[in-house]
């Protein structure tokens, strides 16, 4: 359950500039976890989120860690929680997502970091992910294929 509602914390401030602890329990609630401000409060401590200025120079929280492999299961399990299906459009990887899903599976492609990636576009359900060649983008799609499996 824990692993779930943490999974759905880095959803939920991919999606949205999460400012306070509040915030986010409502988000949470609204998506049906029954949390309190002291079980956010425990969960952003956890997992090490912290705040970042945003454009307009207010606060939102962000997800970071130095641990790479920890980090590395937590996109995947992203990718798992919204991924419906991909296809390649020569040096395009076409990605649809369960809708209101692409912006934190777009922020955790970006977040692996793979070198054939040049950087990914999202819209509601939708992402483009710029590959650097047609053949590597076949490459990424199998690599997230291995991934998803």
């Amino acid at each position: 359950m824990k692993k779930n509602r943490h999974d759905k914390i880095i959803e939920l401030i991919a999606r949205h500039e999460v400012e306070t602890q509040e915030q986010l329990a409502e988000l949470l609630r609204g998506e049906g976890y029954d949390v309190t401000q002291a079980t956010v409060s425990r969960d952003i401590r956890q997992m090490k989120l912290s705040k970042q200025v945003t454009e307009d120079g207010r606060q939102k929280y962000v997800y970071s860690t130095a641990d790479s492999d920890v980090m590395q299961d937590k996109y995947v399990s992203v990718l798992k929680a919204g991924f419906v299906k991909m296809d390649v459009a020569q040096n395009l990887l076409v990605i649809k997502t369960v809708s209101g899903m692409a912006m934190a599976l777009a922020a955790a492609i970006d977040a692996i970091e793979m070198s054939e990636v040049v950087g990914c576009i999202a819209g509601d359900d939708t992402i483009f992910v710029a590959i650097k060649s047609n053949e590597e983008a076949q490459m990424v799609m199998d690599k997230f294929k291995e991934m998803l499996a």
